[in-house]
C-alpha cells in the first residue's frame, strides 16, 4: 500500500462536484483524515480530491473486505475515525463483514459508497444496485448524498453530512454509511473548498462553548411540554445574567417575564424591527409555530434527544442534555448580573405597535382581541391551528393560562379530540378551545363522546369555508372566488347553518351559544366566559365572512411601516415584476451565500 501524500499531483485539484466538495469540507472539519480507498470509476470525483489535499492520509486496498477490516484495525489502534471509499456495484456489499465487526465494537468507520444517478435503480444499468436498505447491524446512521443544484440543496445537503459525521462518535460511536451520488465529471479544477459550517455535537460539560464575543441572546421555545419550576428559574436565572429574550408563541407556556411574541412583528409588511437582532439563537422544545426572526444568527439546539433539527438553517451546535442543565451551567459561569433591557426593547416594540391597532371587522383577529382579555384566571386555553393560530398569537394572554395546540404537525386533525383530552386531565378547571369550521367538522363526532365534562368551552368560528386560503397573502388568493370550490372547500357541512351546530350541540348537552356581529359577541361572551364550571358544557359559534378574515389580517399586517421596510417590500416588488417568484427565490438564495 502506498501512501497518496507521496504522489506528485500538482496539477489536480477538487472535484466541481459540490456535493462531494461539501463532503470532503466536513470530513476536515470533523478530523477525519485516514483513508482507506479501494480502485473504481465511480469513486474518482472523491478519491481524485482527496489524493489532492494533504490533509488526507490515504492507504489503497483492491479488495474492499480487506480494506473495511483495514480500517478497523486502523480506528482501534488510532482512535481516530476512518472512511472507506469504493466504486459501484457489489464492492460496498464486501464492506458487510468488516462493518458488522465495527458496528458491534463501535469503532467509528466511514463507509462513502459510490453510486451513479439513483433514478437508474431497478432500471437493469451496469453497476447499479439498490442501497436504499440497511442491514440492522451495520450503521448507526446511513445517509444519501445527491447532487446539488440549488442554495436549498446545498443546506439539505450540509445538515444530511453533518448528521452523519456527528454519529460517528455519538451515543459511543459506530460504523455510519454514506451513499455518494456522482456525475463522473471530469473537471477537478475547483482550488479551494467551500467553507461549510460544520454542525458540532456536545453532551459533555467540558466540552461547551464559550458564550463570550455573543453581545445579544434569543431562547426560541417552541411547543414545550409543562415547565417544571427548575427549568424555569435557570432560564431567567440566564436572562438576567446574559440579557436574552425569549421568543415564544401561546403554546411555548413561558410565564417569566423576559418574553416576547414575534407573531405581529414578523408579519409586519413594510415594517422592519427596530430592535437589534440578536447574534446566537438557543432552540428548545420542539417544533415551533414561528421562527425567531434573527436571521443571521447562529442557532444552538438543546433537547435530551440529540438530535439535528436545523429549523433556521443557521445550526452550529447540539446540546445532548437537559434544557436545565444547559441553562444552569451557563447561568454558573457568571456571577454577576446585567442590566435586562433586551427584552424589555423587544416587549416596548411589539407593545408601542399593538397599541397602534386600527378598528377591524368582525373576525378570528377581533374575536382574539376581545376574548384574549377576558379568559379566566388559571384556565387551560386549546388553540387550532392556520388563521385562528395566527390571530391569537397576535394577542398576550394570561401568565396563569396554560396553552396547547395540535403544533406538532399543525394539521386539521383531532383539534376538538385533544381538547378533550385536555379537558378530562383535569375536570375541575376551565378549558377553552378556539378552532375554524373545516377544523371543527372534520373532528365534530369526538363531542358525542360521554366523557365530556361541564369545564369544557369549545369557540367555532364559522365562515363556511377553509378562510386561510381566502386571506390576501396565500397563494390561493389569486384564485378569487373560484378558490372556494376545491382550495377552501366553502360550502359544507350546511353552508354557515344557523341550525346544524345548534341543533346537534343542543342534543347531545351542551349550552350552544352564538353571535353575527360584534355586538352580538360581547353581549354572548359574558356567558362563555363566567368563572364557574356550569351545569353544562359549552358550544359557541361565530359566524364571520371569510372577506372579512382578510381584511383582517391585512390591517395587522399593516398597522406601521418605517423607512427600511417601505425600501425592503420596494426592492422586493421590483425583483418581482422583473424575475417573478422564482427569481425572488433565487436571489435569496444568493443573498445567503
Amino acid at each position: 500500500m502506498k501512501n497518496s501524500k507521496t504522489t506528485n499531483l500538482a496539477n489536480k485539484n477538487y472535484t466541481v462536484e459540490k456535493h462531494t466538495q461539501i463532503l470532503i469540507s466536513l470530513m476536515k472539519s470533523h478530523g477525519i483524515r485516514k483513508i482507506v480507498a479501494s480502485p473504481g470509476a465511480t469513486n474518482i470525483c472523491l478519491v481524485g480530491s482527496l489524493q489532492s489535499d494533504p490533509f488526507f492520509e490515504i492507504y489503497s486496498s483492491v479488495d474492499e473486505r480487506s480494506a473495511a477490516y483495514i480500517a478497523v484495525g486502523l480506528a482501534a489502534e488510532s482512535g481516530e475515525p476512518v472512511a472507506l471509499s469504493c466504486t459501484a456495484s457489489t464492492a460496498s456489499r464486501n464492506y458487510i463483514p468488516g462493518l458488522t465487526e465495527a458496528y458491534y465494537r463501535k469503532l467509528p468507520i466511514l463507509a462513502i459508497t459510490a453510486t451513479s444517478y439513483l433514478g437508474n435503480v431497478g432500471q437493469y444499468y451496469g453497476q447499479t444496485i439498490d442501497r436504499s436498505t440497511r442491514l440492522n447491524d451495520i450503521a448507526m446512521e446511513s445517509v444519501v448524498v445527491d447532487c446539488v443544484h440549488s442554495s436549498e440543496d446545498e443546506w439539505a445537503c450540509s445538515v444530511k453530512v453533518n448528521k452523519a459525521l456527528i454519529a460517528l462518535r455519538k451515543n459511543g460511536g459506530g460504523p455510519v454509511h454514506i451513499n455518494l451520488v456522482t456525475t463522473y465529471n471530469q473537471d477537478f479544477s475547483c482550488k479551494t473548498l467551500p467553507a461549510i459550517r460544520p454542525i458540532r455535537y456536545i453532551r459533555e460539560l467540558k466540552e461547551m462553548p464559550s458564550l463570550d464575543g455573543y453581545r445579544h441572546i434569543a431562547i426560541l421555545v417552541g411547543v414545550h411540554t409543562k415547565w417544571t419550576e427548575e427549568l424555569s428559574t435557570a432560564v431567567d436565572d440566564f436572562c438576567k445574567k446574559y440579557n436574552a429574550v425569549v421568543v415564544m408563541n401561546h403554546a411555548s407556556n413561558y410565564k417569566g417575564e423576559y418574553g416576547y411574541n414575534p407573531a405581529l412583528l414578523s408579519n409586519m409588511a413594510g415594517y422592519i424591527e427596530e430592535t437589534e437582532k440578536a447574534d446566537l439563537v438557543i432552540y428548545i422544545g420542539s417544533i415551533s409555530r414561528y421562527n425567531s426572526g434573527m436571521k443571521a444568527a447562529s442557532l444552538w439546539r438543546v433537547n435530551p434527544d440529540g438530535m439535528i433539527r436545523d429549523v433556521e438553517k443557521n445550526l452550529s451546535h447540539v446540546f445532548d442534555m437537559k434544557e436545565e442543565q444547559f441553562f444552569q451551567y451557563y447561568a454558573e459561569q457568571k456571577k454577576e448580573y446585567v442590566e435586562c433591557d433586551y427584552a424589555k426593547n423587544w416587549q416596548r416594540e411589539y407593545n408601542n405597535i399593538l397599541q397602534k391597532m386600527p378598528e377591524i371587522p368582525f373576525s378570528n383577529v377581533w374575536i382574539a382581541k376581545q376574548l384574549s382579555k377576558i379568559l379566566p384566571e388559571g384556565a387551560v386555553f386549546h388553540l387550532a391551528g392556520s388563521n385562528t393560530a395566527r390571530a391569537w398569537n397576535f394577542f398576550p394572554i394570561s401568565k396563569t393560562i396554560e396553552c396547547y395546540s395540535n403544533d406538532g404537525t399543525m394539521g386539521i386533525d383531532g383539534q376538538v379530540s385533544a381538547m378533550i383530552g385536555e379537558s378530562l386531565a383535569n375536570p375541575h378547571r376551565l378549558h377553552f378551545g378556539a378552532v375554524g369550521d373545516l377544523t371543527f367538522f372534520y373532528d365534530m363526532n369526538s363531542l358525542g363522546n360521554h366523557h365530556i365534562c361541564s369545564n369544557f368551552r369549545l369557540l367555532v368560528v364559522n365562515n363556511g369555508k377553509g378562510a386561510e386560503f381566502r386571506i390576501y397573502s396565500h397563494p390561493a388568493y389569486g384564485f378569487g372566488e373560484a378558490a372556494d370550490e376545491y382550495m377552501a372547500a366553502a360550502g359544507h357541512f350546511g353552508n354557515k347553518s344557523s341550525a346544524l351546530l345548534r341543533h346537534y350541540a343542543e342534543d347531545l348537552g351542551f349550552e350552544y351559544l352564538t353571535a353575527s356581529t360584534k355586538e352580538e359577541f360581547l353581549k354572548a361572551v359574558k356567558r362563555f366566559v363566567v368563572p364557574e364550571i356550569t351545569e353544562k358544557p359549552m358550544i359557541f359559534e361565530a359566524f364571520t365572512d371569510s372577506n372579512d378574515e382578510s381584511n383582517a389580517i391585512y390591517a395587522m399586517n399593516h398597522i406601521v411601516a418605517n423607512l427600511k421596510g417601505k425600501a425592503k417590500e420596494m426592492a422586493k416588488d421590483m425583483i418581482q415584476s422583473v424575475a417573478g417568484d422564482k427569481g425572488v427565490a433565487k436571489i435569496k438564495g444568493l443573498l445567503k451565500k
